[in-house]
C-alpha cells in the first residue's frame, strides 16, 4: 500500500536510526498532526509514509544530522465501520486485503435479510465524503463505512 494515505486514527512508528530520542510510536490524532522534536507540529494526515519520511529527513538534516536514516512504517491501520444486515454492526481493526465479504465475516456474517447486491461504501477521499456502490469482492480501504442493505423478498 505505496499509495497508502495517512488518516486520522492510524498508528505509526518513526524510527531515526540511532536516535532514540527522535524515534516514537503514535497514534494520528484528530487534529491530523504530531508534535515531533526539533520541528514542532507535523501535519501528517494526508501524506504517504515516503512524504512522511521526506518531511521529517528535511528538517533534521543539516541543523541537528547530518544524514539522518529515516523510516516510518504502519502499526496499526485505522478501523473500518460496517452496519446494516451484519450481526455485529461497527468498527473492526483494518487488516490489508480485505474485502466487503471478509469484512462481514469479521462482523459475525451477513443476515438473513442481507443483500449481496447494491452495497455501500463511504470513503474519504482528498478531505471529502464519497459514497460508491460495489461488489461483495470490492477490496475496503482503512475508514471506509460499509452499509449492507436489506434485501426485498
Amino acid at each position: 500500500m505505496s499509495h497508502y494515505r495517512l488518516g486520522v486514527g492510524d498508528k505509526i512508528l518513526i524510527n531515526v536510526f540511532g536516535q532514540s530520542d527522535l524515534s516514537m510510536e503514535t497514534r494520528l490524532p484528530d487534529v491530523g498532526k504530531i508534535n515531533y522534536p526539533f520541528l514542532g507540529d507535523l501535519k501528517l494526515v494526508g501524506l504517504t509514509l515516503s512524504e512522511v519520511e521526506s518531511l521529517i529527513y528535511n528538517g533534521l538534516k543539516g541543523d541537528y544530522l547530518v544524514n539522518p536514516s529515516v523510516a516510518v512504517s504502519i502499526i496499526e491501520y485505522r478501523p473500518f465501520f460496517i452496519d446494516g444486515e451484519v450481526k455485529q454492526p461497527g468498527g473492526y481493526p483494518y487488516q490489508p486485503g480485505l474485502s466487503v465479504n471478509k469484512a462481514a465475516a469479521l462482523a459475525g456474517g451477513y443476515t438473513e435479510r442481507a443483500s449481496r447486491s447494491d452495497i455501500q461504501i463511504v470513503r474519504e477521499k482528498d478531505g471529502k465524503q464519497i459514497s460508491m456502490e460495489v461488489s461483495v469482492s470490492h477490496q475496503i480501504q482503512p475508514g471506509d463505512i460499509i452499509t449492507i442493505p436489506q434485501r426485498f423478498f
